[in-house]
Order: structure tokens, then sequence, then C-alpha cells
């Protein structure tokens, strides 16, 4: 009698044994399916907007990484960035508004000194992400001062590695060696841009090495999501290349190649600006292969990011944005077929870029949309997807209603610029620009028509063809909702005294 009874037993303790480890196992499955997703966000640096094989608009250039992210995603065509400069476009991404309402217009600008505008890691602080920033930090003049609201350590990044500046020297980051150049200027006489070739940030230290910058900031960013990989975390990747000086590449490349290269400019035997012409479109021959050199090893840091994702299992569970900060420089040989103008510029090829967007686990990949979005949509995008509330003050509009199928319509009535050169309004198919000034575009050599112009895009992506003269109503309309804006913009700025 005691013996089947003590088997019963045993029988039971082991059923609940089992049921045990089946309830922690489904809850732990369970919590595995609410992780809320890694997010990350990769900035390139003066991009043409047929810059990626994915695009099939060039023949020449080769992204096989970049184009795995619109394969696994979508790749929105008609996505347009705040500016035709780097500092203003990136407070646009990072903020999800307009740049003017902090009043930044152009170079030299204030940044992030309001703190009013929250940003995409101090959003995400809300759900106890990780955060991190790696590569190029431009919002204005104040980037590189640690006590200022622009230094990335005060915006919600929990660590920093990278440069505080427009441009920097893609192998030489050492102070001693930026002295001695700084000296040479000023023993004879030179006025002229720095290559900055000084210290690199980690957190609040400088950093001093001699390393290619491509390849420092992909290691950087795949130690950072090793170091995180057990917690959500946010890394926004903003890499130097292709921004000037594209020259500046590694030795292989150049032999593979067949390439002479160009030099650095050198204050003791030459004038700058003759030196800077030298380097660009149409003086250098060599101009678009060193860009597409500048693109292929970014290309390659990013796919070594893929790979790590991908054999860590993080990928399914990881949302991936890709973007330029605005439209190619044409002078360092970036492609923006088949839009007019580049860089600097209020064309089509200085603000339109593409845009993808990826999350394995929940859209569908290989999607192409041609509705009108902006950077500013990507931080209420990220907002709506881990259930943040959207700041009331955003500018942008969350995309996962396109993403998801949900509403395929789903795009930005009317979109604005103002460099304080040059304004432009889009709505709809019309697109209304006009520009008062052209000291920059002569001397950064580039072509640009002063006066008021209005094109009809579907019909002439190009804006080869001035339709204002016979179209006095909608000029007006596109006017009138400019003046509306800036007004608003105005206002919110004049709050902090930044006009």
């Amino acid at each position: 009698m005691n013996g089947p009874q003590i088997s019963n037993m045993n029988n039971l303790a082991e059923i609940l044994f089992f049921l045990t480890v089946c309830f922690i196992a489904c809850n732990d499955s369970q919590k595995a399916e609410e992780q809320p997703p890694n997010i990350i966000i990769i900035v390139a640096d003066d991009l043409g907007y047929a810059d990626m094989s994915i695009a099939t608009l060039s023949d020449d250039v080769k992204t096989p990484n970049i184009d795995r992210i619109a394969n696994i995603g979508a790749r929105f065509t008609e996505t347009y960035v705040n500016s035709p400069i780097c500092n203003q476009s990136r407070t646009g991404i990072i903020t999800g508004c307009y740049p003017q309402r902090l009043g930044s217009y152009w170079y030299g600008s204030e940044g992030l000194h309001d703190d009013r505008f929250i940003t995409i890691p101090e959003l995400l602080k809300q759900k106890n992400y990780a955060t991190g920033y790696i590569g190029k930090i431009h919002y204005g003049r104040h980037d590189r001062d640690t006590s200022q609201r622009s230094f990335p350590l005060n915006h919600g990044f929990d660590y920093f590695f990278g440069h505080t500046s427009a441009r920097k020297h893609y192998f030489h980051h050492k102070k001693e060696i930026e002295d001695a150049f700084l000296k040479t200027k000023k023993e004879h006489d030179k006025w002229g841009q720095s290559l900055r070739q000084g210290s690199l940030w980690e957190n609040k230290s400088m950093l001093d090495t001699i390393d290619f910058l491509t390849k420092l900031i992909g290691e950087k960013s795949r130690n950072f999501i090793k170091k995180n990989k057990k917690t959500p975390f946010f890394l926004q990747i903003a890499f130097n290349a292709a921004h000037n000086f594209t020259h500046q590449l590694p030795e292989d490349y150049l032999k593979k190649n067949n390439l002479s290269g160009y030099h650095d400019w050198d204050p003791a035997v030459e004038d700058y600006y003759e030196w800077y012409k030298q380097g660009r479109f149409p003086n250098n021959e060599e101009g678009r292969a060193h860009f597409l050199g500048q693109v292929h090893y970014m290309d390659y840091e990013i796919g070594k990011i893929l790979d790590q994702l991908e054999q860590g299992g993080l990928m399914e569970n990881t949302m991936i944005f890709f973007i330029s900060d605005n439209g190619g420089s044409t002078p360092i040989y970036a492609n923006n077929h088949p839009l007019r103008g580049s860089k600097y510029l209020l064309y089509e090829g200085g603000i339109r870029v593409q845009l993808l967007a990826a999350f394995p686990k929940k859209y569908e990949g290989g999607k192409v949309f041609k509705n009108m979005v902006s950077a500013m949509d990507i931080l209420p995008t990220i907002c709506e997807e881990v259930e943040l509330p959207i700041p009331s003050h955003v500018d942008g509009i969350s995309i996962l209603p396109l993403l998801n199928g949900e509403n395929q319509k789903l795009k930005h009535e009317v979109l604005f610029w103002d460099t304080g050169h040059e304004l432009a309004v889009r709505k709809g198919n019309w697109k209304l620009r006009k520009a008062f000034k052209d000291g920059h575009a002569q001397y950064e050599m580039v072509e640009l028509e002063l006066g008021e112009f209005l094109y009809n895009l579907k019909m002439d992506l190009g804006e080869q063809t001035n339709l204002i003269e016979n179209n006095d109503s909608i000029t007006k309309v596109l006017t009138d909702l400019y003046s509306e804006w800036k007004t608003r913009i105005q206002a919110d700025s004049s709050r902090t005294g930044k006009q």
C-alpha cells in the first residue's frame, strides 16, 4: 500500500514541478515579447539623393548594407530635412521641431539652448532606455561647451564619443597636430577653415589618437550595443562620411583604385581658398572616387553593425532609421540626380533625402513610399512605437500608420524652410522658393538663381520652369501660409529672446 501512494505523490510532485517550469518559461517568454524595441538612428553627412544603390539612380555607387535596411524596412523617397545645412537639420531630427523655433536659421546658431524642446533621448529616459551618441554633434556654436545643453550628455545621452564641429579630419585626432597647424596659419598670416585635427570626445574627456574616424565610429557603436544588449537602448550614430574633406582616405583604398589622392591644406605654402577650389567640382578629377570611397567605408561599418544585431538576436526587436542630414554636396561630387541643386540651397537637391525605416519584428520590408514626410517625423514615430505621449510642440507626425498599413495616404500637407537668405514652402505638388542673397552659394561654388520661383514638382522635379507669372492665386496661398508659419515661429523663439 505504501509503495504506490509514495509513487503517486512523486508523480504529483513531478507534475507540479513541470507546470512551474512551464509557467516560468511562459512568463519569461511574455516578458521577452513585451521588451521595448532597441532604437538606432544612423545619420549620414552630405549623402546625395542618388548615392545609395537601392535607389537605382546612379550606376557607380554600391551600398549593400544601407540597402539591407531598405530591404527589411521601408524607403521614403519624398523625405525632407529642415535645412540644406547640418546644424539646423540635426536640431530638427533630435527635437521633432522646426529649428527656427529655437532661433536656428543658419550656421552659428544657439543650438539646443531651450529645454522646452525635449529631445529623443530625454523622452526615452522615461522608459529607462540606455542612450548613446557616437559621431558628429553639430547644433550650433555652443556644442563643445560641456556646461551647455547642446553638449550631448546634457540633453539625454548617457554616453558620447565623437566630435563637436561641422567637419573633422578623418585621421588626425590629436591636440598637438591641431595646435601646430594653427600656429603655422598664424605665422604665415593665412585665413582659412580649420581641418579640425584635434582630439575626440569620450564623454567629457578628450581622446588623442590617429585612426580612421569612420572605423572608430563603427567600433564604438558596436561596443555600445554589446554593453547594453540586455536592456532597451537608443543609439544615434552620426557618421562624418561623406562630408568634406573626402580625399582623406586609407592608403590601401587609394592604391586599389589607382588614385593619387589630394593633399591637406598647408598654410605655409598655399592660400586656403585656392586649395579649397582645387579639391571641388569641377577641378578634382578624382573627386567622385574620393566621395564614393567615404560612402564605401560608411556602408562597410553599417554592415558590421547589422551583422552584430543579427548574430546577437537583436535585429528583430530593433527599430532602425537611416537618413542624410541634408542633400548631397555636389562640390564634393555627391549625386542628387534627378534633383536640382546641392547642400546649402533650398532646391530639392539641398533638402530632399531618402529616409529608411525598419522594424523587422512588426513591419513588412521592401516597401517604397512617395508620401511627403519629414526628418521631424522620427521623434513622434518613436514616441508612438514605445507608447510615449508626443510633446504638443512637435511639428513632425508619426509615420507608423504608413509602416503598419493603417493609413497609406498619410503625409504632411505643407512644409516650410527658412535659412535667412532663402525661404521655401511646399504644399501638394507646388513649391514656392524665394532667394535673396547668394554670397554663400558663390563661396561654396554652387549655382543659385535669385528671385521668386514657383514650381510644379509633379511636372518639373528638376525645378527648371518658373510658373510664378501665371499663378498669382497659388503664389498668394503659399506666401500667406509662410507668413502665418513665420509669425508662429517668431512667437515661439521670442520667448527666449532668439529670433
